[in-house]
């Protein structure tokens, strides 16, 4: 254990053990229990704003970079960095968008769905919110190498930041067939040593915290609570869009559950401050084929239980995984993984905002993808799990059609056109190929090209019956 008398030090999760650390430390595990760190902060001795309100002054000051950045606009919340050590690339530039269009799919009032469009970020996912905020703390300590392991999203999101700032290389760790070709070209693109073992997500995963311990490289995994910090202000962002109002739920797709755990800390942090009356409950949806969270939450009953979850239960059922060679399957890629680290912070999340845990199949996932780009926003399939999730839970009554819903949409639609092309394509065995093997029987909303000679009348007819 490291004594700490900063305002700003990172702190175990587990409320029995407590245990803090310096804030250059960069294990990123309690050096006594072995838990999950939070950055925490001394409110005491730092100034934290009266109002949300507050934040509004920065929109005129739009060429400040940190003013104008949809993450450090809001750093008096997560005030760990100097100013003048902040990377900025001008992250979270994005839209929360009414959508009365996939309201009426899952069957809620008009006026009453939201989609945060995280697609707009310079990488193309909302990983860009947390990769700054880890980028700032890498910079900090001097980093001059940075590692993850990464399904796609978060490999694009560091390359990208390694490149434009030229402050370090990005090594990404990626698994052998398990990264969609939009995401791995952006690594490749932007420079990065791009390393592919034989295995998943959760084999890079340990491989990766292995090599970065032992060659001292900087880890942005989500297990790094810098990370965790930069992805509070996608819900900074919400409820700036909301007029500072606070929504009913918030759906978010459950992978490596790092932005349920940042939008969980981010609530209840600001109840804490007295910033919101109250929090929203949350909604973590998982692919079918990645459904670690919901089997172990909805099904075995595991709870954060004040910071003394059932690690038994939560050990026998990876051991059975394991022992039954059970991997990750899903198209959602994104979302692809068995083994989430930061399972502890999410089952935290749930219990102090009243949440719950669903899982969706691929075939509901695409359908409502379909639905999401048929009302004007693309997302990749990862992101429409939110909404599949919004559809079903409209469907068991547990969200109420005029709850104020908003539904987070992770990553832009090229990150993974593949499965888009062959749902909506008229090729049938590419649509078994890309879908088919993955339970998918059905084009339930496809927009099929239409086929016809090339001659002018008969173009001029297909449109007069087709438009």
């Amino acid at each position: 254990m490291t004594a700490t008398t900063s305002a700003v030090f990172q702190r175990c999760i587990h409320p029995q053990c407590g245990t803090t650390v310096d804030l250059d430390d960069t294990t990123f595990r309690c050096p006594r229990c072995g838990g999950l760190l939070d950055v925490a902060y001394d409110w005491n001795r730092i100034r934290p704003p009266k109002s949300l309100r507050d934040f509004e002054a920065h929109w005129a000051r739009r060429s400040d970079p940190l003013s104008f950045s949809g993450v450090w606009r809001f750093r008096e919340l997560f005030p760990f960095a100097p100013e003048d050590r902040v990377m900025t690339i001008g992250e979270g530039q994005t839209l929360l968008q009414p959508s009365d269009f996939v309201a009426q799919y899952v069957g809620s009032k008009e006026g009453r769905v939201f989609l945060q469009y995280e697609g707009m970020n310079p990488s193309g996912s909302f990983k860009d919110n947390g990769m700054t905020a880890a980028f700032t703390h890498a910079r900090m300590v001097g980093a001059r190498r940075a590692a993850c392991a990464s399904t796609g999203n978060t490999s694009a999101s560091l390359a990208i930041y390694c490149a434009a700032t030229h402050l370090m290389r990005a090594i990404i760790f990626i698994g052998s067939g398990k990264i969609s070709y939009g995401k791995l070209a952006q690594a490749l693109e932007h420079g990065a040593l791009t390393v592919q073992i034989a295995g998943d997500f959760d084999d890079a995963l340990m491989r990766v915290q292995q090599v970065a311990k032992q060659l001292g490289i900087y880890l942005v995994n989500s297990i790094n609570p810098f990370r965790l910090e930069g992805q509070k202000s996608i819900m900074y962002r919400v409820l700036e869009a909301l007029r500072w109002e606070v929504p009913d739920w918030i759906l978010v797709p459950g992978g490596n559950l790092g932005n349920v755990s940042s939008f969980g800390k981010a609530f209840f942090e600001l109840l804490d401050l007295g910033l919101i009356p109250r929090v929203p409950r949350l909604a973590v949806i998982n692919a079918a084929g990645a459904d670690t969270f919901y089997q172990l939450y909805e099904r075995q009953g595991v709870r954060w239980n004040g910071g003394q979850p059932d690690q038994a239960k939560i050990n026998s059922y990876f051991t059975a995984m394991d022992s039954a060679n059970l991997r990750a399957d899903t198209l959602a890629s994104a979302i692809e993984i068995n083994r989430p680290v930061n399972l502890p912070k999410a089952l935290r999340a749930l219990e102090r905002c009243g949440g719950v845990v669903r899982e969706v199949t691929d075939q509901e996932i695409l359908d409502a993808k379909a639905k999401v780009g048929a009302g004007g926003l693309g997302c990749e399939p990862a992101s429409a799990a939110s909404v599949a999730g919004l559809k079903k839970l409209r469907a068991e009554g547990i969200i109420a059609a005029d709850e104020r819903v908003v539904c987070v949409l992770t990553g832009h639609q090229m990150k993974d056109p593949t499965a888009t092309v062959a749902y909506h394509g008229s090729d049938p065995k590419t649509f078994e190929e890309v879908l088919g093997k993955r339970g998918v029987r059905r084009a339930s909303y496809a927009n099929r090209p239409v086929q016809v000679p090339n001659d002018l009348n008969e173009i001029v007819k297909a449109i007069e019956v087709y438009a």
